[in-house]
């Protein structure tokens, strides 16, 4: 089996303010060298595992492995570039650049940080805190880009930029993550961007992992049917809707299907939002993304059509 970037078993985070769970008893991997999508509703807790894999925010329960050692251990090959994009307002871009060079001698990526900050039409001269939203994030992601990191942990990265931008940082990020096999987990609610560009999937809800795995894997073993209203058993069904005498139904096969039925398309974007409006369904997590400790009836079987 691969070696995870991130490995957790029955992660938990609770805020005593709050007198709440913002994560509880989540046990998943996430491969090396994936690009992996962490995906759910506000509030899911998507923010606070990204902090706790970057060490940044202390473990209620359970316990997080990144890159082999604990997240403090592993810190200098992790960057993380968290929601507000925190920089200091009062150092120009060029003086941001250079305190990551200083901050990261010997890994240091230099020609990368200055490109992605040039292709913004930056002005290193410029102090920080005079910048837009969208710019800062730039800045940002050249920080965590330039520190040439093992693992990069990106929580909505790209919410403030205009689509032009977002096109052209995200294809910047896949293709040095695909040049140096760097394992990218990023969250975001744009899910038609993540289908195009993360092969691997989890999906967090209520501070859970409800889906977990190699997106194709978790798209195959779904379908999603059209036909005449009936009992759908043994099937599993994650989601249904009925129009007059037809029945539209997302469900996990259990055997033959019932000719009768049409056969749609089925898009990331359906898929996560049918498991979104169903939180009672199972949780499905494929064998890469299982920990080895957990029982095999959360896992996907070697998925078939």
């Amino acid at each position: 089996m691969t070696a995870a970037a991130i490995e957790a078993t029955g992660l938990g985070k609770r805020y005593r303010g709050k007198g709440r769970w913002a994560l509880h008893d989540c046990s998943f991997r996430v491969p090396a060298g994936r690009v992996c999508a962490l995906v759910g509703p506000n509030g899911a807790g998507k923010s606070t595992l990204l902090a706790q894999a970057a060490g940044l925010a202390p473990v209620t329960g359970g316990d997080i492995r990144v890159l082999g050692e604990s997240p403090a251990g592993a810190r200098d090959r992790i960057a993380y570039v968290a929601q507000d994009k925190p920089l200091y307002g009062q150092l120009t871009i060029g003086e941001t650049l250079r305190m990551g060079r200083e901050l990261n001698p010997g890994r240091w990526d230099a020609g990368t940080a200055e490109r992605i900050v040039a292709e913004g039409r930056l002005d290193p001269g410029v102090r920080v805190r005079t910048l837009s939203g969208g710019q800062r994030t730039r800045v940002a992601l050249a920080l965590a880009l330039g520190k040439r990191p093992e693992l990069m942990l990106l929580d909505e990265p790209m919410a403030d930029l205009d689509p032009l931008a977002r096109h052209q940082l995200m294809g910047t990020l896949m293709a040095e993550a695909a040049e140096h096999g760097t394992t990218v987990v990023i969250s975001s609610h744009i899910l038609t961007e993540l289908e195009g560009t993360c092969d691997y999937l989890l999906l967090l809800d209520e501070g859970r992992i409800r889906l977990g795995g190699e997106t194709e894997d978790l798209l195959t073993a779904h379908r999603l049917f059209n036909g005449p209203v009936r009992d759908l058993a043994p099937h599993t069904v994650v989601d249904s809707r009925t129009t007059g005498r037809q029945l539209t139904a997302l469900i996990r096969t259990e055997g033959p299907v019932d000719p009768g039925w049409e056969t749609l398309p089925l898009s990331l974007e359906e898929l996560l939002l049918a498991h979104l409006r169903s939180p009672g369904a199972p949780v499905l997590l494929t064998p890469s993304a299982e920990r080895n400790d957990r029982a095999a009836t959360t896992s996907a079987p070697a998925v078939t059509a």
